[in-house]
C-alpha cells in the first residue's frame, strides 16, 4: 500500500513539475519581448506528458486565429500519438509489436521515423536502438522492481541479432526467431516536435516555442529578433532551479538525464536511460546530456544516444557533426561543452552564431 501511494505522488509530483517547467518557459520567453507583441499559449497532455505550445502575435487581428492554430497542433499530436504509442492498443505501434510478423504493412509517418531511428543507430553504433521495448517492459519504474539477470538476458537476445529493412512501407525483419518490440520514447517527442513546426510555419508563424515535455524546439526569434532563454536542470534539484542556460533561437534544446525517471535500491541509483550492450542502466560519470540541433528529432536521439556513450565518446560524435552541440553535466555538476559552443556569466551560446 505504502509503496501504491508513493507511486502515485511521484506520478503527481511529475506533473506537478512538468505544468511549471511549461510556465517557466513561457516566463521567460516574455522577457523583452516588445509591448506590440501578445503571447498566446495552451497546454494539454499526450505521450504520458504536458505538451505547451506558444505563439507570439504583433498582430491582435490573428490571436483568434493562433487559438485555432494551437488546437490543431494537439490535433496533430493525438494523431501522432494513435501511431507511435506503445500502449494504446489501437495504435500502429501497438498492433505491430502485438503482431509478430516478420512483414508488416505501416504508414508513411511510421516507415519515415523507423528510417530515421535505423539511421541514428548506425551513427552511434548502436547505442540508440528502438528495438529494445520488451527490455523497457521489463524495468518498471513504477513498481520499483529490478528484473532478474535471466529476463534480462531473454529479453536482449529477441533484439541483438535482428535487424529490420523498410522497404514500400513495410517493416521486414531478418530474424527467425521471435520479433522484438518497438519503442520510440527516445525520438517520438522530437518527430512530432519537427512535425509541428512544419505545420506552425506553413500558417506563417515566425515566433514561438514548442515544448513536448522538456523537449524544446525554438520557432525563430522572439518579436523583438533577440534570442530565446531555455534553461538546462539542475539535476536532483528542487523545482525550477537551473544549473545554466543557453540564448539561441530557431534550434531545439534536448536534454535527457538520469534524474527524470529513477528509483534507489540498495544506496544505487537505477534510471530509465539502458544501456543496449549490458541490458542495466548505463553506468557513467553523467548526470545530463543535452543536444543543440535544428532537428528536433537528431536532438531527441542523440541526447539518450549519446549519454549512453559516454563522455569521450559522446564528444567525439557531436564534434564530428556540423551545426550540432552538447552540454555535459557531470556526477560533481561540472559543465562540459562540445565544440563551437561558449559560456560567459553562466549563459551558454553558440560561437559565431550568425
Amino acid at each position: 500500500m505504502k509503496s501504491t501511494q508513493k507511486n502515485i505522488f511521484k506520478r503527481l509530483l511529475f506533473l506537478i513539475i512538468m505544468v511549471i517547467i511549461s510556465f517557466i518557459i513561457i516566463f521567460i520567453s516574455k522577457l523583452n519581448i516588445t509591448p506590440a507583441s501578445t503571447v498566446i499559449a495552451d497546454t494539454s497532455y499526450f505521450f504520458d506528458t504536458f505538451v505547451t505550445i506558444t505563439i507570439y502575435e504583433c498582430d491582435k487581428d490573428n490571436i483568434k486565429k493562433d487559438t485555432e492554430l494551437i488546437s490543431k497542433c494537439f490535433d496533430i499530436c493525438k494523431q501522432y500519438e494513435e501511431i507511435f504509442s506503445t500502449t494504446l492498443e489501437n495504435s500502429e505501434l501497438y498492433k505491430l509489436n502485438e503482431s509478430d510478423a516478420q512483414f508488416f504493412n505501416i504508414s508513411n509517418e511510421l516507415a519515415d521515423i523507423l528510417n530515421l531511428s535505423y539511421e541514428y543507430n548506425l551513427l552511434t553504433d548502436g547505442a540508440f536502438n528502438v528495438s529494445i521495448g520488451n527490455l523497457s517492459d521489463l524495468w518498471n519504474f513504477k513498481n520499483e522492481k529490478i528484473p532478474t539477470d535471466e529476463d534480462i538476458k531473454n529479453a536482449m537476445s529477441e533484439f541483438e541479432n535482428s535487424i529490420y529493412s523498410i522497404e514500400d512501407n513495410a517493416i521486414i525483419w531478418n530474424t527467425d526467431d521471435k520479433i522484438p518490440d518497438i519503442t520510440l520514447g527516445g525520438i517520438a517527442k522530437g518527430y512530432i516536435a519537427d512535425k509541428l513546426k512544419e505545420y506552425l510555419l506553413s500558417q506563417n508563424i515566425t515566433s514561438g516555442i514548442i515544448n513536448l515535455g522538456g523537449n524544446v524546439l525554438l520557432l525563430g526569434n522572439k518579436p523583438d529578433n533577440s534570442n530565446y532563454i531555455i534553461g538546462i536542470t539542475k539535476p536532483f534539484t528542487t523545482v525550477g532551479e537551473n544549473i545554466t542556460s543557453i540564448t539561441l533561437s530557431d534550434m531545439s534544446v534536448v536534454t535527457s538525464g538520469i534524474y527524470e525517471r529513477y528509483f534507489m535500491a540498495d544506496n544505487k541509483i537505477y534510471h530509465h536511460i539502458l544501456d543496449p550492450q549490458t541490458g542495466y542502466p548505463v553506468q557513467n560519470d553523467l548526470y545530463s546530456v543535452t543536444i543543440i540541433s535544428d532537428s528536433s528529432t537528431f536532438a531527441d536521439a542523440l541526447s539518450t544516444s549519446v549519454y549512453v556513450m559516454g563522455m569521450d565518446k559522446g564528444l567525439e560524435l557531436i564534434n564530428s557533426i556540423d551545426n550540432v552541440y552538447a552540454v555535459f553535466v557531470n556526477k560533481n555538476y561540472e559543465i562540459k561543452l562540445s565544440n563551437g559552443l561558449s559560456i560567459d556569466n553562466n549563459i551558454i551560446s553558440i560561437i559565431n552564431e550568425n
